[in-house]
């Protein structure tokens, strides 16, 4: 080391070699760590970038993204990275995706009705979209009373592809979700519409509409959140990242959930695909469609 770089590094004017002696530290150590302390300066920046577009999509997600989910979308933006950096960063700065809590049922048997038998079998895939679709209800609450939710959801893509809101729950609501859900087109004939036993479903309106449609109706259990997991998990999504506990109005409780349906969920959040990886619910369709194509 030349005397300038030494005066530069210790201002009080002391030797270099006088001071590694006292603070007993090798010279050559010394001179080491002046060397590396660039490098490790560019990385600590480095590091610092990589925080910032951690925390972005961590408050973009609701902050519901874990380090699974927040590596798969610093790879869609072109990073190469490894999943246990992200976690270390995360759990070094107490940055936490949302866990998720178990929610209580609301449809009631209908003990008059026969149910239909379950097609599904707790198997929530499919190969092909249309082919099977799951259902169910559960109300939010609102400072002008509960706000009800029906939603259908397609099974080989998890997206929501049909969905109905009133202030009661109602044959009439579960209709209109599975008559928005083919309206969107893409029912094969055959398809399977599962949900619980719940009186909605087992009504004649519904079971009307499902013979229309040349649909097949399967139920599971009332009350047993496992005979209907796949919908049970997307209200367990709504809840933990939508953020709200109690709504002003029926109309904010309504505005929130469609931003949160069409945007948040089929469009933006990732969920991991057997075949396809990270990708949102939308993705899923259009990539499958283009496998299921006839080749030319």
């Amino acid at each position: 080391m030349d005397a300038e770089k030494a005066t530069e590094n210790n201002p009080g004017g002391h030797g270099v070699t006088l001071m590694c002696r006292v603070l007993g530290v090798s010279r050559s150590g010394y001179c080491a760590h002046l060397a590396a302390r660039p490098a490790a300066e560019e990385r600590a920046l480095r590091e610092g970038e990589l925080v910032a577009e951690i925390r972005q999509i961590h408050t973009a997600s609701r902050r519901a993204y874990g380090a699974p989910r927040i590596t798969a979308a610093l790879r869609r933006k072109g990073r190469r990275i490894n999943r246990k950096r992200v976690e270390r960063l995360m759990r070094e700065r107490d940055i936490r995706g949302i866990t998720r809590r178990k929610r209580r049922g609301l449809t009631r048997l209908d003990r008059k009705a026969a149910p239909s038998p379950d097609l599904v079998g707790r198997d929530f895939t499919a190969a092909e979209p249309g082919t099977r679709l799951v259902s169910d209800i559960t109300y939010l609450p609102t400072l002008a009373g509960w706000w009800y939710l029906a939603t259908v959801i397609d099974l080989a893509t998890r997206e929501m592809v049909g969905y109905a809101m009133a202030d009661h729950h109602r044959a009439e609501l579960v209709v209109d979700a599975l008559k928005m859900a083919a309206g969107r087109g893409g029912l094969q004939k055959g398809c399977i519409a599962h949900s619980d036993r719940g009186s909605e479903y087992a009504s004649h309106e519904y079971r009307r509409l499902i013979t229309e449609l040349g649909l097949r109706q399967s139920m599971g259990r009332t009350g047993s959140c496992y005979d209907n997991a796949a919908v049970e998990t997307f209200f367990g999504l709504l809840k933990a990242e939508i953020g709200t506990t109690v709504w002003e109005s029926r109309e904010a409780a309504h505005a929130d959930i469609f931003l949160f349906v069409e945007v948040d969920y089929n469009r933006t959040r990732l969920r991991k695909h057997p075949v396809y990886g990270y990708v949102t619910p939308v993705e899923t369709r259009v990539l499958t469609a283009q496998d299921l194509a006839p080749a030319a």
